[in-house]
């Protein structure tokens, strides 16, 4: 072999190598970037404001939609709405962000779970009338869509055990 092929060789080694150390580079910072957003999406979920605002939502008794309406208003003046606008807000954040593959649902699964859960089973008639109310079925659209996914990984985990 003469030193132009030698040359030739070590030139195309050293892009290979450059090409796997860029490939692993992002890769670790895709997986900081989510680490980053489920931090900040668990510290809003920890603060004061929202756990008020969502032990607030659970502790609603009603039996409808109409119920609701009678009972809390649905006014953004009244205090029990901005709550129940807030949780909606929150988890609906979620479903968009996993339904865009941002974070991984295992995750999502280990931290909120049973948390979207027993929300959407709170604010089920919530939301629905506030589709038809206001003519807008893609209203929580992407809550539902966490909800349900979160239902599937259950049904899945539970055939594996």
């Amino acid at each position: 072999m003469d030193i132009p092929s030698i040359s030739a060789i070590v030139a195309a080694i050293g892009v290979i190598v450059g090409v796997a150390l860029t490939v692993l580079q992002l890769r670790d910072l895709v997986r900081t970037r989510q680490t980053d957003l489920v931090m900040r999406l668990y510290s809003a979920y920890g603060s004061k404001e929202f756990q008020e605002s969502w032990v607030e939502t659970l502790r609603l008794e009603f039996s409808d939609y109409k119920d609701y309406l009678k009972k809390y208003g649905a006014t953004s003046e009244k205090p029990v709405y901005v709550s129940v606008n807030m949780v909606a807000s929150f988890f609906e954040g979620i479903g968009i962000i996993l339904r865009r593959k941002l974070i991984d649902i295992a995750l999502v699964d280990d931290l909120f779970s049973s948390d979207i859960i027993i929300t959407w089973h709170k604010m089920k008639p919530i939301v629905e009338g506030w589709r038809k109310h206001f003519n807008r079925p893609q209203i929580s659209e992407w809550f539902e869509y966490l909800y349900n996914e979160m239902k599937k990984r259950e049904q899945q985990l539970a055939k594996i055990h």
